[in-house]
């Protein structure tokens, strides 16, 4: 093998998974999910990469992405990254086509680790054997018994000591049924289980330092976006008021946002999303940022096109193992991860992120 190692022309496929009760947060309800699938060919492998996105994300990718990859050389992942975000420029970058980008980068960082042979944490280089998992779910549309089974099932099944649900029901209008769920998820994981919550920023900034007081009463210790992360003097406010953790950055989709949020002082843990901010390559760069302010990273969903990257930083928090994708993940791919005790161990021997496409399984989820 030399470096004269050259891309294929990257192909998609787009699979709608429909979920399997409706679901919502704080200021969204959805009943199916979307992940559009890039792979990239090169000599004798594949890579595989995907991204939570529209169909149109698969668009960008043939009409926009492909010719700017096609005869590069494979190792050269970070020249193509910026050659991919060069060529949106009159598209748009955040939003769709970095999300677009995020699954081009992917394929190839895999790729180029299935060429080399090497799990893609022995290709960056791994800074810890396990990632630490939080369970996430606990939709708003849940009704107790659904929660207290979902909850008690990471707790006491799979042994994840620590678990997130969704609060700020319809834009926050709903406190009261927030702050009773949070009190009946408490008692469903006992005080020993680390206890976080997502509002998505559905609630007023006021609003926001009153419910944290009451979150802290029950012991909760990670508030996630408690306001829009689009107010970022707003969000370091609300932190300078709060005991509790906050975090957000999951709709960050450049590399520039993430400088702006740690500038602006608005989180304690810094999120980002892998499928949405460039891909791995920019995911490495946004948790240096953090590290050199002191900060913490979480990867936000999609856990198993975030594990190996995860295992190369060392100022990792944990992983959020989302409901919605862990399902998707283990319904069209091979070679998942098992959380059991609270962590999942990439780079088990299998090369690149160790996930095969189940074609026949993926086959009914297929659109366009």
């Amino acid at each position: 093998m030399t470096r004269k190692e050259t891309v294929e022309r990257p192909e998609t496929a787009v699979c709608t998974v429909p979920t399997d009760t409706p679901e919502a947060d704080g200021t969204l309800s959805w009943d199916s999910t979307t992940l559009v699938l890039a792979t990239v060919r090169c000599g004798p492998v594949t890579g595989t990469g995907y991204t939570y996105a529209p169909a149109a994300a698969a668009h960008i990718i043939d009409d926009r992405l492909a010719d700017v990859v096609v005869g590069c050389p494979v190792f050269d992942v970070p020249r193509m990254n910026e050659a991919m975000q060069r060529a949106v420029r009159n598209a748009g970058l955040p939003g769709v086509a970095a999300q677009a980008i995020s699954a081009v980068d992917i394929a190839l960082w895999d790729c180029k680790a299935r060429l080399l042979d090497l799990p893609l944490t022995g290709l960056l280089g791994a800074a810890r054997e396990d990632v630490p998992v939080y369970g996430s779910g606990g939709f708003t549309t849940y009704d107790a018994e659904r929660q207290d089974r979902q909850l008690r099932d990471w707790v006491g099944e799979e042994g994840v000591p620590r678990v997130k649900i969704k609060i700020g029901e319809s834009w926050g209008r709903c406190e009261e049924r927030d702050l009773r769920r949070v009190a009946q998820a408490r008692a469903s994981v006992g005080d020993a289980t680390a206890l976080y919550v997502d509002a998505n920023g559905a609630y007023g900034a006021k609003q926001a330092v009153r419910v944290a007081a009451a979150l802290a009463d029950e012991g909760v210790t990670w508030f996630e976006e408690p306001v829009s992360s689009d107010h970022l003097d707003t969000l370091a406010r609300i932190r300078d008021h709060v005991t509790i953790d906050v975090a957000a950055g999951e709709y960050g989709y450049t590399l520039p946002y993430f400088e702006h949020m740690l500038a602006a002082g608005a989180v304690d843990c810094l999120q980002a999303d892998v499928t949405r901010c460039g891909g791995i390559t920019v995911w490495l760069r946004t948790a240096a940022l953090a590290q050199a302010r002191g900060l913490e990273i979480s990867g936000h969903c999609a856990p198993h096109a975030h594990a190996h990257a995860a295992a190369a930083v060392p100022n990792l928090r944990h992983l959020e193992w989302f409901h919605d994708h862990v399902r998707i993940e283990r319904l069209l791919f091979d070679g998942v991860l098992d959380p059991g005790g609270g962590s999942i161990t990439p780079g088990g021997g299998e090369p690149g992120l160790g996930l095969t496409l189940n074609t026949e399984r993926a086959r009914q989820y297929r659109v366009g």
